[in-house]
């Protein structure tokens, strides 16, 4: 890599969600020199513990923050990228109907211009080419996910405006902006079939092929970034979020061997680009390599 070094930086919503969406792609591209930074807007803090083999949290709030910022800092050190915490405060995931009102003061009822400030902040601090995120439904509907989805879109738009954010640093124009595809049924669908066809049974059964997983709306791929030699990588730093990751669950249920041999990538939806670029795209950095360099 000639020119300048290229900066990528992945905006989430609480710990964890780095290591489930992308993660593999971080990794490739920090192991091959990219300065990748991971922004995480809120602190976890009102999560629950997911992994039923991990010991309940007792001390509150307090206690599942200190554990999950031990939990980031070593996914961090497994991707091999930057991490930086925004500051804000879990929204909690509001359950029952009708649904309970957010908690007063949480990261999804923060004014947006006041949210997206340290995110301004730090893209013209850190000077990323390219932001990744979540689509505008937030890829399920978490409060804090579509809130994130908010404020990357408002830095995206805001960052490189001398007129905006004007006490928050030297503007920088970010060239392209990607939302995550996570775990898409298109993946999930095909896992099944791979595992069907090699005569090995399926974890995900008839569920695939249920009226609700039909109706579960697919936006579209337009890059692919093969990443299958950091797959370790990825499930190191799932496997270090010990509160919220069964390592016998849902992301392991796809043999390895399976998955590098038949979906050796993962995708991403262009959102917006300010370099020419055409899709189908393999790389992040299409048409932005040429303008660094």
């Amino acid at each position: 890599m000639t020119g300048e070094r290229l900066r990528l930086m992945a905006v989430h919503a609480h710990p964890d969600d780095e290591s489930s969406k992308g993660a593999a792609s971080m990794a490739r591209y920090a192991a091959e020199g990219v300065d990748v930074l991971v922004a995480t807007c809120t602190g976890g803090e009102r999560g629950d513990v997911l992994n039923p083999h991990y010991p309940p949290v007792t001390g509150g709030p307090a206690e599942m923050n200190a554990i999950r910022r031990a939990e980031m800092a070593a996914a961090a050190q497994a991707l091999g990228v930057r991490h930086q915490w925004l500051g804000f405060v879990d929204s909690g995931l509001p359950e029952g109907d009708p649904l309970p009102p957010l908690p007063e003061g949480c990261f999804a009822l923060v004014p947006l211009e006041e949210a997206a400030e340290p995110l301004v902040r730090l893209v013209r601090e850190f000077r990323p080419h390219v932001i990744t995120t979540y689509d505008p439904t937030g890829g399920y509907p978490h409060p804090d996910h579509i809130m994130t989805h908010r404020v990357s879109a408002e830095a995206f738009a805001a960052a490189g405006d001398p007129e905006r954010y004007r006490d928050s640093g030297e503007p920088w124009t970010p060239l392209k902006l990607y939302y995550n595809h996570g775990f898409s049924m298109a993946r999930i669908r095909g896992a099944h079939e791979a595992l069907l066809a090699r005569g090995l049974e399926s974890p995900f059964g008839e569920w695939v092929e249920s009226r609700a997983a039909r109706e579960i709306p697919e936006r579209e791929v337009t890059t692919r970034v093969v990443c299958a030699d950091w797959f370790d990588a990825r499930d190191a730093a799932l496997r270090a979020h010990a509160t919220q990751i069964d390592p016998t669950g849902f992301f392991f249920a796809i043999p390895r061997d399976v998955e590098r041999e038949d979906w050796p990538f993962e995708e991403f939806e262009l959102a917006e680009s300010r370099v020419p670029t055409s899709v189908p795209e393999d790389d992040l950095f299409a048409g932005v390599r040429e303008v660094v360099a």
